[in-house]
């Protein structure tokens, strides 16, 4: 039997039913999707900007973790521009194996190549092995405070 191969590579225009699927296994609740239309239109204004980049694990070519960065323009800093790491997930029959850790190196790449002075991410997961999941990718939990505020 041959040995898996793993890529990271961005997310395809064609791929995009694959990450929903995916998706499902970020937010077990989370709120129903809008109708195909619609999706298709916010996947092509995402992938049309090189502001927003999606990057995901690939395992023999299945798409098995991802997660997005968003470079944010800004004018502190020298003005150089920020990043935000949103929906890291990783596909339940394949945590562990350091799929979601390889897609964050990545994304950091990208940040640090686009002039990012800082990178955050934030988890609504209060579990300690979460937690140091993160700071082992290069994250600092005590670096900042977030806040959140919903409709």
């Amino acid at each position: 039997m041959q040995n898996a191969r793993m890529e990271i590579r961005p997310i395809a225009r064609s791929e995009l039913p694959q990450l929903l699927e995916l998706y499902a296994h970020l937010h077990a609740d989370d709120e129903p999707l809008p109708d195909s239309g619609a999706l298709e239109d916010i996947w092509k204004e995402l992938l049309g900007s090189n502001r927003y980049r999606y990057l995901g694990a690939y395992l023999d070519g299945q798409l098995i973790s991802s997660c997005t960065i968003t470079i944010v323009p800004n004018l502190t800093r020298g003005g150089r521009p920020y990043g935000l790491i949103e929906n890291v997930v990783t596909h339940a029959d394949h945590r562990g194996h350091g799929y979601a850790k390889a897609v964050l190196h990545d994304a950091l790449f990208f940040a640090w190549a686009q002039g990012c002075y800082k990178v955050m991410l934030m988890t609504g997961r209060k579990d300690e092995a979460t937690l140091r999941f993160y700071e082992s990718a290069g994250f600092d939990r005590h670096g900042k405070q977030a806040f959140i505020a919903r409709p």
